[in-house]
């Protein structure tokens, strides 16, 4: 079963109160970390995408929207990641065919939907440089899950915000955040799930907010890729729907939204899966999301799809991004 984030931070009962000394410790230790920190800068720009909260909130499709963005305007992007669930020390480039296990299972998906190059390291500087060793020709660095790592110089940060995580808004380990709220109001741009809270909204004062939706497209075998199903045949069918990411219920309720009976089954974010995991006792078609399915092609029962999704993004965004790279910090 999927770690569940505790019930209190979502609201500032007691436990929340009793924790909030330690949530002050840890908002101290942050800021002084961000004080010390003498951050690299590269001899090209670098764009952080990231959030402030504990959980998923949609950093990997943003991110291949933002590769997809670059690429289009004659730009010759790459990728830095921390490589989560992979076990790889120093740095490494990710292959198109890598190895979730080794790269981490982000950095494949993204390796294998991007064309572009991808490098993995706990030292983001290090991971950039390399990259840059590797690939000359790059001439900017998307940063993926990167706004914390104050060492890697930045010149664009995008937050992505999903309020369902924000929670009872205070630090860790008191709530979910692991910076305070009002550092949205240091980023470039806002891209978020659904409506901001008043009080958030109002508290970011210029800095645009672009909203976004997480579209799904036709499922695919894991066995057989270029085998599609339209959603749409599935309607009205039990179906096992399988999520290792940081918000499964996102997934779960995306395909009841499309008239799919949904037998749930959540595991943690980064799940290393295996066999067992997919034997479920009732026979039913089993869909999971393209960040799973990148661990899971290898041992899936033919019934098994995968449902990938791309980010749909207001308009102006990505005009924002390309002006900020081209010109500085824009107004708001």
């Amino acid at each position: 079963m999927a770690a569940q984030a505790p019930a209190f931070w979502h609201r500032r009962g007691l436990p929340a109160r009793l924790l909030q000394p330690l949530s002050w410790l840890f908002g101290a230790l942050a800021r002084r970390r961000r004080r010390r920190a003498r951050p690299e800068r590269l001899p090209v720009p670098v764009i952080v995408v990231g959030n402030i909260a504990v959980g998923g909130s949609g950093k990997t499709p943003v991110v291949q929207w933002l590769v997809a963005q670059l690429s289009a305007a004659g730009r010759r992007p790459g990728i830095v990641s921390r490589g989560h669930g992979g076990r790889i020390e120093g740095v490494a480039e990710v292959p198109a065919d890598g190895d979730p296990a080794v790269h981490g299972d982000e950095p494949v998906l993204l390796a294998a939907t991007c064309a572009c190059p991808l490098v993995v390291g706990r030292d983001r500087p290090a991971a950039a440089r390399e990259l840059l060793r590797l690939h000359p020709g790059c001439d900017v660095i998307v940063a993926d899950d990167g706004m914390q790592h104050y060492r890697l110089g930045r010149d664009v940060e995008i937050a992505v915000v999903d309020p369902a995580t924000l929670g009872n808004g205070l630090l860790l380990p008191a709530g979910p955040l692991r910076e305070p709220l009002g550092r949205l109001a240091e980023v470039d741009a806002v891209i978020a799930h659904g409506t901001l809270p008043p009080a958030l909204a109002a508290a970011l004062g210029g800095v645009p907010v672009f909203p976004m939706q997480l579209r799904g497209g036709a499922l695919r075998a894991l066995g057989e890729p270029q085998r599609t199903l339209e959603l749409e045949a599935l309607r009205g069918r039990r179906v096992h729907a399988v999520a290792g990411i940081g918000r499964p219920q996102r997934f779960f309720e995306q395909l009841e939204a499309a008239g799919l009976v949904v037998l749930r089954h959540p595991f943690p974010d980064h799940h290393v899966f295996t066999p067992p995991d997919l034997a479920f006792a009732e026979a039913a078609p089993i869909l999971m999301t393209a960040k799973d399915a990148v661990k899971c092609r290898a041992f899936a029962p033919d019934d098994c799809w995968e449902f990938p999704v791309e980010a749909q993004i207001g308009s102006g965004a990505a005009e924002r991004i390309l002006e900020k790279l081209e010109h500085g910090r824009t107004s708001a």
